[in-house]
Formats: C-alpha cells, sequence, structure tokens
C-alpha cells in the first residue's frame, strides 16, 4: 500500500525532508526546523501539516516526547558499530613532571563516533595521575584520549618538557610556548631546553566517580 499517494505536494517535500534527515544525520527534524527548510511562519503551520499526513497514514507520531515523528515503512538502522582499539601507554603525571618510560602494555576499545575521534588517527591513551588539570575538568585516575598532531594555542597537550612528561595546557606568549596547569597551586612550566608535544587531547573517559 502507498502511504503517499494521497498527500499534497507539500505534504510529499515536508515527508522528503524528514526521509533525508533519518538518512543523512540519524535522526528527526524538529518543527524549528521544519519551519525553516520550508519557510513557514508558524509552529502551528508545520502542525497542521503534520495532523494531515498522520492521518493518512504517511508518519506516526509518538506521544509524551519531542521529534515525536516516526516513519511507518522505514526499516530499523543497523545498529552495529564498528568500535577501534587505542593503545595505552601507562600514566602520565598531571602535576609535577615526571621521568618516565612509556610502553603500550594494553589497549582500551572505544567508539570513535561517540568521542568524535577520526577513524584513520594516531591515538594514544594514558592515564592521568595528579590533580594539575582539575580546572579543565581532568581527574586522577581518568584516561585521556590523544591524538598525535601539532598543537594550537591553548590546548590540553602529553609534553615532554626539559625530559619530564606532563599533562599541561599549551600556551604561546610573545612567541615562546610554555605550559600551563588548571590548578592555581601549580605553577607555569617555561622550558629551559626543549618542549617537545607528544599528543594533543582529544577526549576523556572517567574511569571512576569523582569523590
Amino acid at each position: 500500500m502507498n502511504l503517499t499517494a494521497n498527500l499534497t505536494p507539500r505534504q510529499s517535500e515536508i515527508l522528503s525532508f524528514i526521509s533525508d534527515c533519518v538518512e543523512k544525520r540519524g535522526g528527526i527534524p524538529s518543527v524549528r526546523e521544519i519551519m525553516a527548510r520550508f519557510g513557514f511562519t508558524s509552529p502551528g503551520t508545520v502542525a497542521s501539516h503534520l495532523d494531515l499526513m498522520e492521518k493518512k497514514g504517511a508518519i506516526r507520531r509518538k506521544s509524551g516526547r519531542s521529534r515525536n515523528i516516526i516513519l511507518p515503512d522505514r526499516k530499523p538502522r543497523a545498529t552495529h558499530v564498528e568500535l577501534m582499539e587505542v593503545p595505552l601507554y601507562g600514566m602520565i603525571p598531571a602535576g609535577v613532571p615526571e621521568g618516565q618510560e612509556q610502553e603500550s602494555d594494553r589497549c582500551i576499545t572505544v567508539d570513535p563516533e561517540t568521542i568524535r575521534i577520526p577513524r584513520k588517527a594516531k591515538t594514544f591513551a594514558l592515564e592521568v595521575r595528579g590533580d594539575s588539570m582539575i580546572g579543565a575538568g581532568i581527574l586522577d585516575r581518568d584516561v585521556v584520549i590523544l591524538e598525535h598532531s601539532e598543537p594550537r594555542n591553548r590546548d590540553i597537550v602529553a609534553a615532554l618538557i626539559d625530559g619530564d612528561v606532563t599533562l599541561k595546557r599549551y600556551l604561546v606568549e610573545g612567541g615562546s610556548p610554555f605550559l600551563r596547569a588548571e590548578n592555581p597551586l601549580y605553577p607555569d612550566l617555561i622550558p629551559a631546553r626543549e618542549l617537545l608535544i607528544q599528543g594533543v587531547f582529544r577526549a576523556l573517559i572517567r574511569t571512576q566517580l569523582p569523590h
């Protein structure tokens, strides 16, 4: 049975727009998005079209929630998610820098779409020790995921500064880079010899609830 046979041209356009949104971004458009797409000046106009489309069987709506449109003929999207493994290189101080050997002893499995990391990105993970980055929401024993890339001013980075490793915010003032904690108890770190950025912060995994 063709549920769209009795739709007006405008209702068919709205149905096509809804279907495209579901296909391209996996979600139903809001009333305001439909208004903007078709130049409607009132949410009531959208509601009227949707009421008629529902009566004609082209859509269904579920009460009690926003974006409540259901497309009856649409097959459920595949729920399979391709995960990726990120090597975990031990611990990084978020406090006083420490010399440290980094060895990949295990991997963590993440959903790259959830943490918004490209699958081809060169990433690694470190477990945080210390409280120097609490102002940025990074707590002791959190796991940070970092990418091998060039840092920008104010990025949070894993850095090798004068032979020691630390997690801090990367700043550039007057053309000179240095590191700053997100905790006023810690001083700025100004390199005497070298500052090597090992990775730029991309995502956070909280391993335990804060006290």
